[in-house]
This record gives structure tokens, C-alpha cells and sequence, in this order.
């Protein structure tokens, strides 16, 4: 097939992966608002900061658990379609994505209804107390009522990077950010919502972000638009979709057992530490919310590029991938790890727990310096529809490393409260290490394959 006409497979990759990736960065940076500015509002409530911060921190393990569901969609369906368009095979890239949101809608129900149901044991299995549940159940209870609009703005805006519209992607985040941060203060302080204000500011603006998407894949500039007839489910287009997107899934649910096991942990040492938990674990959102949005943007290209068969291009992008992924994550770390209580003091003016977070950033931080290798491995196996290996690697940092050691360390050597902090530093280290050495051994056989088909 020709591709000459595709920019994709004829642009400079360097220029081309920014080009795409700086709309999808800008839209998940204003993401990251979106996703902590409601903690930073709660925790600068008078009086009650600190406790309501502990119950958003504990809810967050299941805003996780939901929202994973959706990347099965958008992180397994959207490479696919890309690497179909590579191919030439537009129709089977369209039904794809139409396939993607017929799950979407299946996954809603199958995710808020339990949530709705099993609240109050939820709530207290992942780390709530006493002190702590009613302000979670107020966040969730609302939260829930928005879920299908959560899905659909995860599940079908890497979609629109899939047809070449990166401004448009971000715009999404952009729309639903915006008016996040305007709704927010808003709801909390000046109609006097507290808590449940901050649910109902986020809810809202989901809403309006699907919206937005749905208006354009419905549009004439959508080159794969949504259509009803395409949404026919068909185990063809489906059994592809999860089984490269269990990968993005498991990424996306490990962080949500994650959050489980240490918030349980933590809240054996006090509330203190689920908040402290909440504040570090937002410190890391703002290293992996960019590198996100730099991976979806040039995900895209390299799977394109996969599926033309253009090798030397794959190997190129993959290159860029690791240098910029891996020299951002550095950079932002030692910030975060020389100045922890500069972060700190964005979400609390409690001067105890400020302390907190300033004696154990380091400790909870230093392995992720070198994480951005493990992200640029992870990302580019799912770009190269390697659902085997893509799991493994997702399995491995989170369920196989981090569970086990959070559970033992703190019992090793009198380690206590700060074994579980430590916890997250070895398994980021060693998970990288690993996927770094079994990157290097599977890569030059991918391509040498996909050079044969």
C-alpha cells in the first residue's frame, strides 16, 4: 500500500511524535488539575482539611477501579484501530472503535451498580474510619452518578488522536478541566457543598467533556465517526480489544489494589498517613500525568508505523520514547524528593502533616527516578499489539513487586509505618530494571517479524 499521502509514515519522527504529543501533554496537564485540584480544595477546608482529605484519598482507589475498565477501550482499542489504519483497513479501524463504545456502555453497569450497592464495606476495605467515611461516602455517592460520562471521555478520546486530531483530544480535557477548577471553589466554599461540592464540580464536567466527544465522532470531520450500525457487537473486534487492552486495564486496576493495600496499611499508623498517602500519591500524578499524555499523542504514530511496516521509523519513535520519557522522570523526581515540603503545602496548611510528607517524599519517591523506562517499554509493547508481554510488565511493578513488599517490609528490621512508603520505591526500581532487560531481548524480534509479514 502506498503511504505517502499519510503523514504519519512520511513526516520526520522527532517533529511529528511532538507535534502529536504537546495537544495531548497540554490536555493531560490540565488533566492532572482536573484529577487533584478537588484534593487541593478539600484539603484547605477549615477545620475538617485534613479528615476529608483522608476520605477523597480512600475513594480515589476506587475512582481507579472504575476508570480502569475504560482503558480497555482506549488503551486497547485505539492502538489496534491505529495499526489497522496503517494497514489500509479503515472500515475494521471504524468498528473498532464503535465495538470499544458498545463496551463502554456494558462496563458502566457493571461497575457502578456494585459500587452503589457495596459502599460502606468498600469504603472501610479500602482504608475509611469512622472519622473518615462520612466524607468519603458523600464524594462517592456522587461521583457514581456520572460514571458512564467518566467512561466515555477515557474510553473514546485516544480515538481522536487514532484519526490525527491531537487539539481536539485535548480540548476534551481542556472543556472538562476548566470548568472543573471554575465549579470547584465555587460548590465548596461559596454554596457552602464541602465535600459533596467538589463530586458534583467533577461530575459535571465529565459530562460536558463526553458531550464534546460524542458531538465530534457524530460529526462530518470524524474520519471514523460512531455509527449504530457499527456498534453491532461482534466477538472479532471485541476478543482483540481486550486482549491487548488487558494490559492498559491492569496497569490501571494494580494502582487501585495498590491503593487498597497501602491505605489499609497506612491507616493502622492513623488517618494522618492516608492523608499524607493522598498528597504523595497526587506528587506522582504530576510525573506520570504528562508522561501519559506524551504516550497516548505519539502511541499512535509508532503503531502506524508497526502496521505499514515501516521498521526503521518504529525503531526511531521508540528511541525519542525512552530519552524524553526517561529524562522527564528524572528531572521531576529529584524536585519532588530535594523539595517535599514546597509540594506538600499545595494541598495542607497542616503543619503535621506537611512534616509527614516532607519525611517520607524521599523515601516513597527515589525509585521512580528511573521509571520512565519501564513506561517507555510498557507503552511501546502496546503499541506493537504484544498483549502477553504488556501484561506481564503490568503485572509486575504493581501485583508481583509492591503488594508483597508493602505487606512485608513494615514487619522487616522495625521498619513500621515507613516499610510501606519504602515499598513503593523498590518495586518502581526493580520493575524497571526488569522490563528495561526484557525490552532490549524482545524488541529486535518484533520488528524482525513484522518484517516477514
Amino acid at each position: 500500500m502506498d503511504h505517502s499521502g499519510n503523514r504519519f509514515a512520511t513526516e520526520p519522527m522527532l517533529p511529528l511524535m511532538t507535534k502529536m504529543a504537546l495537544p495531548a501533554i497540554a490536555a493531560q496537564l490540565v488533566n492532572l488539575l482536573y484529577n487533584i485540584v478537588d484534593r487541593i480544595y478539600i484539603g484547605h477546608i477549615a477545620k475538617i482539611g485534613t479528615q476529608a482529605l483522608a476520605g477523597v484519598g480512600v475513594c480515589g482507589s476506587i475512582l481507579l477501579l472504575i476508570s480502569a475498565f475504560a482503558s480497555f477501550v482506549g488503551g486497547g482499542g485505539a492502538p489496534i484501530a491505529a495499526i489497522e489504519l496503517g494497514k489500509g483497513n479503515e472500515k475494521r479501524a471504524r468498528q473498532l472503535m464503535n465495538n470499544g463504545s458498545f463496551l463502554l456502555v456494558v462496563m458502566t453497569f457493571l461497575t457502578m451498580l456494585p459500587a452503589y450497592l457495596f459502599m460502606k464495606p468498600l469504603l472501610y476495605l479500602v482504608g475509611a474510619s469512622d472519622a473518615t467515611y462520612p466524607y468519603a461516602r458523600q464524594y462517592l455517592s456522587v461521583y457514581l452518578t456520572g460514571t458512564f460520562f467518566v467512561m466515555t471521555t477515557i474510553g473514546m478520546n485516544p480515538f481522536l488522536n487514532v484519526q490525527g486530531h491531537p487539539v481536539t483530544a485535548m480540548v476534551t480535557v481542556l472543556i472538562g478541566a476548566v470548568l472543573n477548577i471554575v465549579l470547584d471553589p465555587l460548590f465548596i466554599f461559596v454554596l457552602g457543598m464541602g465535600v459533596k461540592g467538589a463530586a458534583w464540580a467533577t461530575v459535571i464536567s465529565q459530562v460536558v467533556s463526553a458531550v464534546w466527544i460524542l458531538l465530534f465522532l457524530r460529526s462530518d470531520r470524524a474520519s471514523l465517526p460512531l455509527s449504530f450500525i457499527d456498534m453491532k457487537p461482534s466477538w472479532s473486534l471485541i476478543r482483540p480489544i481486550l486482549s491487548l487492552g488487558i494490559s492498559p486495564f491492569v496497569m490501571a486496576i494494580t494502582e487501585s489494589i495498590i491503593g487498597f493495600v497501602l491505605n489499609r496499611g497506612l491507616a493502622a499508623y492513623g488517618d494522618i498517613h492516608v492523608s499524607a498517602m493522598t498528597i504523595m500519591q497526587s506528587c506522582m500524578q504530576m510525573i506520570s500525568v504528562p508522561v501519559t499524555g506524551f504516550t497516548t499523542g505519539a502511541m499512535p504514530v509508532i503503531s502506524y508505523n508497526y502496521g505499514a511496516g515501516l521498521t526503521d521509523r518504529v525503531k526511531e519513535g521508540t528511541k525519542i520514547d525512552f530519552i524524553l520519557l526517561s529524562t522527564f522522570n528524572v528531572i521531576m523526581v529529584l524536585a519532588m524528593v530535594l523539595e517535599p515540603g514546597m509540594f506538600a503545602r499545595i494541598f495542607t496548611r497542616d503543619k503535621e502533616l506537611i512534616g509527614i510528607v516532607k519525611r517520607y517524599m524521599p523515601v516513597f519517591l527515589t525509585g521512580l527516578s528511573i521509571f520512565g523506562l519501564q513506561r517507555a517499554c510498557q507503552n511501546t509493547f502496546v503499541a506493537l499489539d504484544q498483549p502477553k508481554v504488556s501484561l506481564f510488565i503490568a503485572l509486575l511493578r504493581k501485583i508481583f513487586l509492591l503488594v508483597p513488599l508493602a505487606l512485608i517490609l513494615p514487619h522487616l528490621f522495625g521498619l513500621g509505618v515507613t516499610g510501606i512508603y519504602l515499598a513503593e520505591s523498590i518495586a518502581d526500581a526493580t520493575a524497571a530494571t526488569i522490563c528495561t532487560i526484557i525490552f532490549v531481548h524482545r524488541f529486535p524480534k518484533i520488528l524482525k517479524e513484522a518484517g516477514k509479514k
